[in-house]
């Protein structure tokens, strides 16, 4: 019989510990560029579309490889790789730190997301391959609160370092906990892969999504660009575009493909996809705009612009756990309903934010909405995702979730700038950016809205249930166990034995 460990044990608290800081820094780490983007901007010399290209850059890696981290996890092993994501994050952390021009620092963003992309499904996966069945849902949503609050309370951290030391120890903070996260996996983190897996590698797939994002992605800036030559930015649209549908043709012809298109059989897998694109594209760009316009409409420091989002994380902290134990009980349907929608309204109430605006009767009423719907959303959403797949495409099925979320924020990244009229230096304007603010809110709030109606449309409430037993288990819908079970009881030392090894080493 497989052995999992319990959410409640010492062993389960180190597994959920390693991978929350792990992914956290991760997490933590875009929303601390996000604080320091004015900042960088009056150092470097970057106008908007440099901006964007500090955030995509990362996103843009992230989204294009996730899947492919997911997959070397399956393979070689999951706690292996999400090791390796962690080095290859710290030391493009520290690239960051040195980089002399936004050039150079766009450059190890996207190295950066390489790390990210390697990581982050890898921690997920951990997760889903270590606990009891049972415990699953109540993991990913600690996971996902922790994970979320890390992310939230970087821009206080970041606002803080900022005016403190500088820009550039926001990415120098990663080395030490980056060490520590490695230590600590060797020590407490149990190995899991999938011994179906073949030995190739979907090199070219990767390379598709790649050129594909990176051309839909450069042609949205580029349009928004002061003098921008649009045949420029048209030729790097249809070269992406061109390049994602040579990837689906990759994909689906290819032998051992990074991305097995039969995962899509799932109808609730597709539904909640969908719902994550909607939903996070939505609030994609709202921490990117928000923090230039608290900074540079309303005049607040980098720590008073990141303190600003402390009733976000206090609100990740205090319900996404029990927003997933909730989707456990009485079904996803509801709170994937209700959190877009929350979402969406506070998005509203940020249109009323603007330079005559004070802290507690513009500013937190709509963070406070808007966390609510984060935390309503995020735990279920990530849980229903998963258990949806088949447990044999558990790491892809984390990769696939995690890409479409980082896809759905670049293009919003890349997109709602362009769409509103900000451009250049329109950053530095408070009337231009407050405007193009609202403006984008409206325009995410209607999209969150939208997320809400497809996830009641389109999300079956039985869908965690699957992963409990309570029924049939139709086979292409039952839950993903994100890996190969631990082959023998976790002890003292956290560790199981050789993953390879024949008893316990095959999906059931």
């Amino acid at each position: 019989m497989p052995s999992y460990v319990s959410f409640d044990s010492p062993a389960g608290r180190w597994v959920l510990g390693v991978t929350v800081a792990g992914s956290g820094i991760a997490f933590l780490e875009s929303t601390v560029v996000n604080i320091a983007l004015p900042t960088i901007g009056e150092d470097l010399g970057a106008g908007v579309n440099g901006l964007q290209w500090i955030v995509n850059g990362y996103l843009l890696t992230v989204a294009a490889l996730i899947l492919l981290g997911g997959a070397l996890g399956d393979r070689y092993g999951r706690r292996r790789m999400f090791i390796v994501g962690i080095v290859w994050f710290t030391l493009a952390s520290a690239l960051c730190a040195l980089a002399p021009t936004v050039e150079v620092l766009i450059a190890a963003r996207i190295l950066q997301g390489v790390g990210g992309a390697i990581l982050t499904p890898g921690s997920l996966a951990i997760i889903e391959a270590s606990f009891e069945p049972g415990d699953r849902a109540r993991a990913i949503g600690a996971w996902s609160a922790l994970g979320g609050a890390a992310a939230a309370v970087g821009p206080l951290v970041g606002g803080y370092l900022i005016d403190a030391v500088g820009w550039r120890s926001i990415f120098l903070i990663n080395l030490p906990i980056g060490a520590a996260v490695v230590v600590a996996a060797l020590r407490h983190v149990p190995e899991s892969l999938n011994p179906a897996m073949g030995d190739s590698l979907d090199l070219s797939g990767s390379l598709l999504a790649v050129v594909g994002l990176a051309g839909v992605t450069f042609g949205l800036i580029q349009f928004g660009v002061e003098g921008a030559s649009e045949p420029l930015a048209a030729v790097a649209m249809a070269i992406g575009v061109t390049a994602i549908a040579g990837f689906v043709l990759v994909e689906r012809r290819g032998r051992s493909p990074m991305l097995p298109l039969e995962i899509f059989r799932s109808d609730q897998f597709v539904a909640a996809n969908a719902v994550t694109f909607v939903v996070y594209g939505a609030f994609g760009a709202v921490f990117f705009l928000l923090v230039l316009v608290l900074q540079n409409a309303l005049g607040y420091s980098p720590i008073a612009a990141g303190a600003a989002s402390l009733p976000i994380t206090a609100l990740l902290l205090l319900f996404s756990a029990r927003a997933g134990a909730l989707a456990q009980r009485i079904g996803p349907r509801i709170p994937l309903t209700v959190g877009p929608l929350l979402i969406a309204v506070g998005m509203l109430l940020m249109t009323r934010i603007d330079a005559e605006s004070s802290y507690l009767g513009g500013v937190l009423p709509a963070m406070i909405v808007f966390g609510l719907g984060l935390a309503a959303t995020v735990a279920p959403i990530t849980a229903t995702a998963l258990a949806a797949a088949q447990e044999r495409h558990a790491g892809v099925a984390s990769g696939v979730n995690n890409a479409v979320s980082r896809t759905a924020q670049l293009i919003a990244v890349a997109a709602l700038p362009l769409i509103v009229g900000l451009s250049g230096s329109d950053y530095e304007n408070p009337t231009a950016l407050t405007d193009g603010f609202h403006t984008a809110m409206v325009i995410s709030a209607i999209a969150a809205a939208l997320g809400g109606l497809l996830a009641w449309l389109t999300i079956d409430d039985d869908v965690l249930e699957r992963e409990l037993g309570d029924g049939p288990i139709i086979p292409e819908r039952h839950c993903a166990v994100a890996g190969t079970p631990l082959t023998e009881p976790v002890g003292a030392t956290g560790r199981g034995t050789d993953p390879a090894a024949p008893s316990g080493a095959e999906n059931r």
